[in-house]
């Protein structure tokens, strides 16, 4: 009775080169080199051919559990640990907590097929890549910053959505800012930008999008110097704005975006932080860990920043500047505000006087003359108005913002009752203060 062997193509290829050499059709050298394999590798198959035949080539393992495979009590642990506390997790991520808070060391491999089995987890399709032509890194740190703001779910169903201020250098990757605020408005872009001067100086240049924060979006305009508020602080300050006209352009600051969504809710959601103003004070140390990860060495050693100087005062660069001519009775509007000037000199001396107008985050209102704070009293206020507000910013203006948009029933924060998988306090699994 003939035997009926099972081989794979790999040794169904074995076997014919091994009849060829056999046959002496071939030489061990040309069979090495059909078979991809070392002349000495090649001199062991023949032996094998030789003593056992056909039945000599095929896989002794086949069949047989693997030498490498999980142990079944860690495997549950694994599978305990992540039903109850990392079931929105990526396979990636999850390794990583894993290791971090629970002293488990496992490849992201069997957590993927874990979680796969566990039906947590679905093979991706790999999407057919629209190619664009690649910009290397600029080569110093400092040299071009990518900036953008990102709105989002941060703190799940704990706290508000709100949207991150997201500073990323070009050249390393690293982030150098994240800033929580409501939306993304000049004022918050100017608080964030302090924190990232104070920390590293001033960049060569920014790279945002066509927001109007950035970007004079109306072509028709025929007054101003045709810079936004933003362009205006950053140009007194010597650092240029560069703005995209794509999503692509500024890859970096946008995968970086998506990978903060990833990562950055689920490290709010492990801290127990609900809150922007907690987020706010811990994010350094998110940063950090972040740079640790995923930054990358620059091709200079030169740092692009340049420190600032006596005469950057941030207090009166980072605010709405707008400059007014005062009428006869000394009177000028602002934001359909009328003001009054008040001044020890004669009040002809003063008509027809340009000054200047500064706003600062908290809309208090300075006026300058000659750079020097005048006196003032509020005249006139107008009743508030229908108002021009971009797209971007509809939700914080709308009274129910925070039910702008209603996350669907299969997020996963929403399908897995993340409430009653909380650690409570005195939870081991819970992070060390």
């Amino acid at each position: 009775m003939d035997i009926v062997y099972k081989m794979s193509e790999k040794e169904i290829k074995k076997t014919e080169t091994m009849s060829q050499l056999a046959e002496k059709q071939i030489t061990q050298r040309m069979a090495a080199e059909h078979l991809g394999i070392s002349v000495r590798q090649v001199k062991r198959l023949w032996r094998q051919y030789q003593n056992q035949g056909v039945e000599g080539l095929i896989n002794k393992s086949r069949g047989k559990p693997s030498h490498h495979q999980l142990d079944e009590e860690l495997k549950k642990r694994v599978v305990n640990l992540i039903l109850e506390r990392y079931r929105d997790f990526g396979p990636t991520l999850a390794t990583e907590k894993l290791l971090e808070l629970h002293g488990i060391k496992i490849s992201d491999e069997s957590v993927r097929k874990i979680m796969i089995a566990e039906g947590l987890w679905k093979h991706r399709r790999k999407r057919k890549l629209r190619v664009f032509q690649m910009r290397e890194r600029r080569a110093c740190f400092g040299e071009l910053v990518q900036i953008d703001g990102s709105d989002y779910h941060w703190f799940e169903e704990r706290g508000p959505r709100c949207t991150l201020l997201v500073f990323v250098d070009d050249a390393t990757g690293r982030l150098v800012e994240l800033w929580f605020v409501p939306h993304e408005s000049f004022f918050g872009y100017c608080e964030a930008s302090r924190h990232y001067f104070e920390r590293y100086g001033k960049p060569g240049a920014f790279y945002s999008d066509k927001h109007g924060i950035f970007h004079m979006n109306h072509p028709n305009a025929t007054t101003g110097d045709g810079m936004t508020d933003f362009g205006r602080a950053m140009n007194e300050l010597g650092i240029e704005i560069i703005c995209a006209n794509t999503p692509q352009a500024k890859g970096r600051v946008e995968r970086a975006n998506k990978t903060l969504q990833d990562r950055l809710t689920k490290e709010l959601r492990l801290h127990n932080i609900s809150t922007p103003e907690e987020a706010n004070l811990w994010l350094p140390e998110f940063m950090e860990n972040y740079n640790k990860r995923f930054a990358t060495t620059p091709r200079s050693d030169l740092d692009f920043h340049t420190p600032l100087t006596t005469s950057d005062n941030l207090d009166h660069i980072l605010c709405r500047k707008e400059p007014r001519l005062l009428s006869k009775n000394l009177t000028f509007q602002y934001h359909k505000t009328i003001y009054q000037i008040h001044v020890d000199r004669p009040s002809y001396a003063m008509r027809n006087t340009v000054v200047t107008v500064l706003e600062k985050p908290n809309h208090e209102v300075i006026v300058l003359y000659k750079n020097h704070p005048i006196n003032f009293d509020v005249y006139y206020q107008q009743q508030k108005q229908a108002e021009v507000v971009p797209s971007k910013s509809i939700d914080q203006a709308m009274l129910n913002a925070s039910k702008a948009h209603t996350p669907p029933p299969d997020h996963p924060w929403r399908k897995f009752n993340l409430k009653s998988n909380a650690p409570s306090k005195g939870d081991i699994l819970t992070l060390p203060n």
